[in-house]
C-alpha cells in the first residue's frame, strides 16, 4: 500500500484491503508514532540542506553547487509547498493552521539550466519541474495530465520548520481543515462540512486512542462516500467508499475475483470465445462476426511492474497488435468497435489519452482540468488547463464506437470516457452512469504519521460541465449492468445493445 503515497490514481492500490480495527492495539500505535512529526521534519530539512532551527535562506541566494530551481515553491491550489535542494524534491502540506512534511520525497535524476527531473522510489514515479519565467515554474507528474503552477517563495515559512503536536484533537483539526480548504464537492453532495465538524469533534480529546480516532475519521469519509478518499494508519486502512448503489469491492482480491467472473461471463455469453490478452490480463480483445471488434480494459494501470513508462509500453504493444493496418483500413477493416469499461478501476489518465489517440484521425480537446484554489472560497478554482487528444502516428480506428460503462467505471476510466465525448463520430455510451470520481488523489500527512487522501480537482467539458459526483450518464440506459442476476444468467444486455447499435450504424 505504501506506493500509493507517490502514485496518485494507481488502480492496483485504489481498492485497499478491508479495514481491520483489531490489528493494532490503540495505544501501541500512538507509542510507535509519537514524535514522528519531529523526526520527519528534521529529516526533510536535513535532506534539503536547511538547519532545523531556522527558516530557509532566500531562494535567490547563490551558493556552491546550487541549481537554478533550488528553493521553495508554493503551488497554485493543492495546499502544497515544494522544496528543491541537495538533489531532492520534497513537499510540505499546508493549511491555514498547519504545515507538515508531506508524503513525497524524490531524487533528482537530471537537470539543465531551466529544468530538473526527479524519481520517487515508491513506484518509480517521475516528476519534472521547468521554469516559466521569473519566480514561476511548472511541475508535472508522469502519467498525469495537466501541470501544477508554482510560485517561488523567499524561504520556507517558519511554521513549516516547527514541529506540530500529534495530540488527537490537532490530528482531527488538520484532517478537517484540509478538506475544508481543498475538497470541491461539498455542495454537490449536500454536505454541511461545519456541521460535520460540530458533530464529530466533541468525540475526540487528548485521551482518545488510535482505534477511536481512526473510527471517527473513517466515519467522516463514509459520510462523503467519495471513491477518491482514503485513510491509512499502519495496518488500519479505509479507502474507496463507492457511492450508494454501486457494488462494493472490498480490496484487491475482491476486485480480481469479480473481474475474473465478469470476463468468464463475457467470453461465455457475449464474445463466445476467449479474449486475447495483454498486460497481465487487464487488456483483452476479440474479433466478432460482421466486422465488429471488442476491446475490454479492466484498468489504465497494472499492465507491468514499475511506473507510467513500462505500463505505457505494454499498452502500446497491445494497441499495435489490435489496431493494425488491416483492421483500420481496406476491405477487411472494422465496421464497429465495442469498448468495455464496465469494470475499470482507473489508473493513469495519460494511458486513457494514449488509447483515445488510436481512435481519432484529428486532434481535439479531451477536457479541461482545474484545482480548487482558494481555501476560504470553495467556488474558486485555478485556470482551466485544456488537455488535447492527438492522433497516433500509426494506424488509427475512426469508425463507430459503442462504449460500455457502469458505476465501476472509475477515475481514469471516467476521464477516458469524458475524453471520448469530443470524438467524431461521437461514441454511443451504453449502460449506467460512471462513478463520478475524476480527480487525482491529493495525498496528505497527519501530525501522528497517518496518511489520508482527498480529491481537489474537477474535469470540465467544452461547455464547462463537470460530471464529478453524478458520473457521466449513458445515452442508452441499461439497468442492472453486471448485477448478480445478470451474471448468473446467460444474456449480456449492454453488450447486445452495443451490437445492435453498431449493426444499425453499418446499415446507414
Amino acid at each position: 500500500m505504501a506506493p500509493w503515497c507517490d502514485v496518485p490514481r494507481r488502480a492496483r492500490r485504489l481498492a485497499s484491503d478491508p479495514v481491520n480495527d483489531n490489528r493494532t492495539p490503540a495505544n501501541d500505535q500512538r507509542n510507535i508514532e509519537r514524535g514522528g512529526t519531529s523526526r520527519r521534519l528534521a529529516a526533510v530539512l536535513v535532506a534539503l540542506g536547511i538547519a532545523a532551527s531556522v527558516a530557509a535562506p532566500a531562494a535567490g541566494a547563490a551558493s556552491a553547487g546550487r541549481q537554478p530551481l533550488d528553493g521553495f515553491w508554493r503551488a497554485d491550489g493543492y495546499g502544497t509547498i515544494f522544496g528543491i535542494g541537495q538533489g531532492r524534491l520534497t513537499t510540505f502540506d499546508t493549511t491555514a493552521t498547519s504545515c507538515l512534511p508531506g508524503v513525497l520525497s524524490a531524487k533528482r535524476t537530471a537537470a539543465t539550466r531551466d529544468s530538473a527531473s526527479f524519481t520517487a522510489p515508491a513506484g518509480g514515479r517521475r516528476i519534472s519541474v521547468r521554469t516559466r519565467g521569473p519566480g514561476r515554474a511548472q511541475l508535472r507528474y508522469s502519467g498525469s495530465v495537466g501541470a501544477i503552477e508554482l510560485r517561488r517563495l523567499s524561504g520556507l515559512p517558519v511554521a513549516c520548520s516547527t514541529p506540530t503536536s500529534d495530540d488527537p484533537v490537532k490530528v482531527f483539526d488538520v484532517f478537517w481543515t484540509t478538506f475544508a480548504e481543498n475538497y470541491p464537492f461539498f455542495a454537490a453532495k449536500g454536505v454541511d462540512w461545519r456541521a460535520v465538524r460540530d458533530r464529530y469533534r466533541p468525540k475526540v480529546s487528548s485521551n482518545t486512542g488510535d482505534e477511536e480516532l481512526f473510527a471517527v475519521l473513517r466515519d467522516i469519509l463514509k459520510e462523503l462516500g467519495d471513491a477518491h478518499t482514503a485513510l491509512l494508519a499502519g495496518d488500519r486502512q479505509f479507502a474507496r467508499p463507492l457511492r450508494p448503489g454501486t457494488r462494493q469491492l472490498d480490496g484487491i482480491p475482491a476486485y480480481l475475483a469479480f473481474n475474473a467472473r465478469v470476463q468468464k461471463f463475457i467470453e461465455t455469453n457475449a464474445t463466445h470465445q476467449p479474449l486475447k490478452q495483454w498486460g497481465r490480463g487487464v487488456i483483452g480483445y476479440a474479433d466478432l462476426p460482421d466486422g465488429l471488434g471488442y476491446l475490454r480494459l479492466g484498468a489504465f494501470d497494472g499492465y507491468a511492474d514499475g511506473g507510467f513508462e513500462p505500463n505505457a509500453a505494454e499498452l502500446d504493444r497491445a494497441l499495435d497488435e489490435i489496431f493494425t493496418a488491416s483492421r483500420t483500413s481496406g476491405p477487411d477493416r472494422l465496421r464497429g468497435l465495442i469498448l468495455d469499461l464496465r469494470v475499470n478501476l482507473g489508473g493513469y489518465d495519460g494511458l486513457g489519452l494514449r488509447l483515445a489517440s488510436r481512435l481519432t484521425g484529428r486532434p481535439y480537446v479531451a477536457y479541461a482540468k482545474q484545482a480548487r484554489n482558494t481555501p476560504d472560497d470553495p467556488p474558486r478554482f485555478t485556470r482551466p488547463q485544456p488537455v488535447p487528444v492527438r492522433p497516433a502516428t500509426g494506424p488509427v480506428y475512426t469508425g463507430p464506437v459503442a462504449l460500455l460503462t457502469s458505476g465501476l467505471t472509475i477515475s481514469a476510466g471516467e476521464t477516458f470516457t469524458q475524453a471520448m465525448t469530443g470524438r467524431t463520430p461521437r461514441p454511443e455510451r451504453i449502460g449506467e452512469n460512471t462513478q463520478g470520481a475524476f480527480s487525482d488523489f491529493l495525498w496528505r500527512k497527519l501530525p501522528n504519521g497517518w496518511s489520508f487522501a482527498l480529491p481537489n480537482e474537477r474535469f470540465l467539458t467544452r461547455d464547462s460541465t463537470s460530471y464529478d459526483v453524478t458520473g457521466i450518464p449513458p445515452h442508452l440506459s441499461v439497468p442492472g449492468v453486471l448485477s448478480d442476476e445478470e451474471l448468473n444468467g446467460d444474456h449480456d444486455a449492454a453488450f447486445a445493445k452495443a451490437v445492435s447499435y453498431l449493426t444499425d450504424q453499418r446499415r446507414r
